[in-house]
């Protein structure tokens, strides 16, 4: 019997980012802000718009359409965990990108949420290093916010 490959950033792309932040907030919190992909644009300043291609709750093969910091997006969800772990990739004006998110409690109260995503593409091998600080920068802010968002809530 063969299993499942564990679905993964492409760990050979020439961009890839893992950044991690405590929220200080119950795991049904954070999972729930974090998943509640029509409510981005009100916390994600990035985010301009989010349409769900896909009705009812996330599972692999959801679909979503988002512009974020100039790229339009249509991303499907690979894998959810509910609680645990949410992966979606796709493309975006000539990248792909795939990205992974892993929520764990915290010894010390709340949740280590680590996200780690990579890139891949002409666009990217074009300026390697103004992708790397693109997207350092958009997942350290995604972090900020969401931990801003949980704890207020």
């Amino acid at each position: 019997m063969t299993s499942t490959p564990v679905p993964a950033i492409d760990e050979n792309a020439p961009v890839i980012a893992r950044h991690s932040i405590v929220v200080h907030a119950s795991p049904e919190t954070v999972w729930q802000v974090h998943t509640d992909l029509q409510s981005w644009p009100e916390w994600q300043s990035g985010v301009g718009s989010m349409e769900l291609l896909t009705p009812g709750p996330l599972r692999p093969g959801s679909a979503f359409r988002w512009h974020v910091e100039g790229l339009d997006i249509t991303s499907t969800v690979r894998q959810v965990v509910p609680r645990r772990r949410l992966v979606w990739g796709g493309p975006a004006n000539g990248i792909t990108g795939v990205h992974v998110w892993e929520f764990t409690e915290d010894p010390g109260g709340g949740v280590l949420v680590h996200t780690e995503e990579s890139w891949s593409g002409e666009p990217v091998e074009a300026d390697i290093a103004y992708a790397q600080e693109a997207l350092d920068s958009s997942l350290t802010t995604w972090l900020g916010n969401l931990q801003q968002r949980a704890e207020g809530v």
